[in-house]
């Protein structure tokens, strides 16, 4: 990621070294997308290749009907109008809209594949999707569509806005290239484009940029032969058929048209986008939705796990925890990297040396009245469950990281354009398996964690009052937040049923198997979002179980917790407490 002195960061997309961070960076509009001149002439030589290739011989998808209909052949003369009902048909997309910051990082992982080279699309796509990254501006995504062999429902939607067919979606309104913005109100029209409503005259087409025009009622639209463009961007070649359409297929629609709206200034929008053939599929041939969503939740989870570190540190010190258990001595043995990482982190964190000896004590604070050989599973076996959880993080980054620079269309052009494989690169099972790793990983370490908040409450184990009360000996303290914890805690637990042993048999009977990544991708950020509850109550704990300490330990952790919690012990409502928590793990994370 590049940094200007006077603007926004940028990200220069190669197709081959988009890292998660800059992913997040971009959906989140972070920083602006610069496309690399060697990459975007990589993409023209593919479809270059794909023009010629096709001109040779059919390819999947272009001189073919798609799945079962994959030995239908299709007309050269109708390829263009089969690239349009394609996408058409395939926008069938359900359920819920999607968040902006996961549909634009769909787009930008889709912008970066097809700068990997092998999809065979118009560069003008190339165009389309890094202005719409650039402006802010994304489609409307449905979020059911897609088992794990290509998004195709999420990318048909994004195909015809990228056309003009569908409105682009940015702050709080959805606009259109025509007349007027594209409402939550509005009812799509007969024909499948923007929709119509109101009373009255339609209003005059916009001009050469118009994406449409309302026809009086009973009027109906000509057929394929007679579509015209109306000044959509095209890459030259082939029939100019999908942009800035004015005559649509189907049956007519009637007289109801809009009221006035101010447009969005044509500027504001991308330029749409001429469809030519082979474009179609080549669009859809992507696992894009799902890998952005597991970009999302890799990189929620980054943050927690690290999070993490801070607060078992927290909670080791305030149960006056053997530090034995985290000693580098003890990791050497058996050379996991996370749970070396775990451990380390802790030893860092509570200022201890790589033997786990501090100051004070092994835990760095004053040992609680007694003796105790060794800790409950939720402070000694933390490196070790967490360790996982570290690991599955790693190699789900990995994964999205792999998949997001390189191509996986099929047919895929080679890199030389000498020929066009069929294939099964689309089958995300790599990235279902690590998604459904990472989110059982999580619930190792989420399980600990109410685990450790259940023995700060034990006053054998801290030498504290019962749940951190004060007050009355019946008082209730922290009490609530285990069943607070153990709520959201299976809410996670319900999000780690393993979304790859799904099955599916679709399209008759051709394609027998799915991943389900896009399920596992989901689950994975509910996971995410259930854990932050369960860390939160535990910090806030952790935090009040030191502060009833004499001498709470002298750590970064302790100070920048105990400076942002609410201070008090006596029954209160402590939802207030595990929100400003919850606020805290980001801040937590960085130390």
């Amino acid at each position: 990621m590049e940094r200007t002195p006077d603007g926004p960061r940028r990200v220069v997309l190669n197709g081959t070294t988009l890292t998660v961070g800059e992913l997040i960076a971009l959906a989140d509009g972070a920083a602006v997308p610069v496309v690399a001149p060697e990459a975007r002439e990589r993409a023209v030589r593919s479809w270059r290749a794909a023009e010629r290739l096709a001109a040779g011989g059919r390819l999947y998808g272009r001189g073919t009907g798609v799945g079962a209909h994959r030995s239908v052949p299709v007309d050269p003369a109708d390829e263009s109008a089969h690239g349009l009902r394609l996408l058409r048909s395939h926008a069938g997309g359900a359920g819920a809209l999607l968040p902006a910051r996961q549909v634009r990082a769909m787009l930008a992982v889709r912008l970066n594949q097809f700068l990997a080279g092998g999809s065979g699309i118009q560069p003008a796509f190339v165009d389309a999707l890094t202005d719409a990254l650039r402006l802010g501006v994304h489609p409307a995504v449905h979020e059911y569509g897609a088992v794990g062999t290509g998004d195709l429902t999420a990318l048909a939607q994004t195909g015809l806005t990228l056309i003009g067919e569908r409105p682009w979606t940015g702050g709080d309104e959805p606009w259109t290239h025509g007349d007027r913005p594209w409402t939550p109100g509005d009812r799509p029209s007969a024909h499948g484009g923007p929709p119509v409503t109101g009373s009255g005259p339609a209003p005059a087409a916009a001009g050469a940029g118009a994406a449409t025009r309302d026809r009086s009622e009973g009027e109906s639209y000509g057929s394929v032969a007679d579509v015209r463009p109306t000044g959509g961007r095209g890459a030259g070649g082939g029939k100019d058929i999908g942009a800035g359409l004015t005559v649509l297929t189907g049956a007519s629609v009637s007289s109801e048209a809009v009221a006035p709206v101010s447009p969005l200034p044509p500027s504001a929008l991308p330029a749409p986008v001429t469809l030519l053939p082979g474009d179609a599929l080549a669009l859809l041939s992507s696992n894009a939705l799902a890998l952005a969503q597991a970009a999302v939740a890799q990189c929620e989870l980054d943050m927690l796990l690290r999070a993490t570190h801070a607060v078992a540190a927290l909670s080791l010190a305030a149960v006056s925890g053997s530090a034995e258990a985290y000693a580098a001595p003890v990791h050497a043995l058996r050379p996991y990297p996370g749970a070396a990482r775990a451990a380390g982190e802790v030893r860092r964190l509570l200022g201890l040396d790589d033997r786990a000896a501090g100051a004070s004590g092994a835990s760095g604070v004053p040992a609680a009245p007694g003796l105790r050989i060794q800790d409950p599973f939720g402070f000694r076996a933390f490196p070790q469950a967490h360790g996982c959880a570290l690991d599955a993080a790693e190699r789900l980054r990995e994964v999205v990281e792999v998949e997001a620079n390189c191509p996986s269309e099929n047919p895929v052009i080679a890199p030389d354009g000498t020929a066009a494989y069929h294939h099964g690169g689309f089958f995300a099972a790599p990235l279902g398996l690590a998604l459904d790793a990472a989110n059982l990983a999580l619930l190792q370490t989420a399980q600990l964690s109410a685990a450790r908040l259940a023995a700060l409450g034990d006053p054998a184990l801290t030498g504290l009052p019962a749940f951190l009360a004060a007050g009355p000996a019946s008082s209730s303290g922290t009490m609530i937040l285990e069943y607070t914890s153990n709520s959201a805690l299976a809410e996670l637990r319900s999000c780690t049923a393993p979304a790859s042993a799904g099955h599916a048999v679709l399209s008759r009977g051709l394609e027998e198997a799915a991943s389900f990544a896009g399920q596992a991708a989901r689950q994975a950020l509910r996971a995410a979002e259930a854990y932050v509850t369960v860390l939160a109550c535990e910090l806030v704990t952790a935090v009040r179980a030191l502060r009833l300490r004499p001498a709470p330990p002298p750590v970064a952790a302790f100070a920048v917790a105990a400076a942002a919690l609410p201070r008090g012990t006596d029954d209160r409502p402590l939802t207030g407490d595990v929100t400003a928590a919850a606020e805290l793990l980001p801040v937590l994370a960085g130390l």
